[in-house]
């Protein structure tokens, strides 16, 4: 996605610094307004709407698939039900996704059972035995069964068949007190940097591949088609229609605070 930006393809007279961090460190300086322009957690922006103006592209959605919650042998649902889940931080949409999970599968009221780490550690945790389930995120979605572990259940699909909607997970966001100018142009370099990165497909993944963990290239290669394609250039009416469901459900099940969700062009 930003390709584009990082080498110059994309003219602007902003210069842009770009950090690097996984996204609930980004959420969490979200919270603190610490960053003119960051990626979150669609979950984060419930909290911090009133700082950050929603950006109609940058979005990543689950098309039929999503966070999903793995563990190392096959769970019942009562068992699930009953099972400490690591999860990846409580500002993900990952989170959110997994309590409306749980309150669709066992009931309003019924919240599932977790603990924080680290995304990069919860395939090892569960793998040496230090947490029954997991709801992992990013390449181990492709990865989860050579690491030996079995599918639960996944939170795109689930919400897919809920809905029918692809399920919101990050987007893209522009602090308020830059100004509106200031915001349509920061917008316009990330609109431009996108569609540059998808029409130089194979120069832009190469550019991913330096912070891709250790990922070989077709794994990475399809893991980027799984979240950055045609939607995150715009997330169109169902995409913006799928957030506010998404967060109107998180404040009903009393999770996130009521949002307006406006979305700059």
């Amino acid at each position: 996605m930003f390709w584009g930006l990082a080498t110059g393809e994309v003219k602007s007279d902003f210069e842009f610094e770009h950090i690097l961090r996984d996204i609930q460190t980004l959420n969490e300086w979200a919270m603190e307004g610490k960053l003119e322009s960051t990626a979150i957690s669609v979950h984060a922006f419930a909290h911090v709407a009133d700082k950050y103006a929603l950006l109609r592209h940058g979005g990543s959605f689950g098309e039929n698939y999503g966070p999903m919650i793995v563990a190392k042998t096959q769970l019942t649902p009562e068992e699930l039900r009953e099972t400490v889940i690591a999860v990846p931080g409580l500002q993900t949409s990952a989170y959110l996704a997994l309590n409306l999970y749980f309150a669709d599968q066992f009931g309003p009221g019924v919240k599932p059972k977790f603990e924080v780490i680290n995304f990069d550690d919860i395939i090892p945790a569960i793998q040496e035995g230090r947490y029954a389930a997991g709801l992992i995120i990013h390449e181990g979605q492709l990865t989860y069964e050579r690491d030996g572990l079995k599918l639960i259940a996944d939170m795109g699909v689930w919400w897919k068949g809920l809905t029918g909607l692809p399920l919101p997970l990050g987007v893209n966001v522009v602090r308020k007190d830059l100004g509106p100018e200031a915001v349509i142009e920061v917008s316009r370099c990330m609109r431009e940097s996108i569609s540059a990165g998808l029409s130089n497909r194979t120069k832009a993944l190469d550019h991913a591949l330096q912070f891709a963990r250790g990922m070989d290239v077709p794994t990475s290669d399809e893991f980027v088609g799984m979240y950055v394609n045609g939607r995150t250039l715009d997330m169109g009416d169902e995409g913006v229609t799928s957030i506010r469901l998404f967060l109107k459900k998180g404040g009903e099940i009393g999770i996130v605070p009521p949002v307006t969700v406006d979305v700059v062009d």
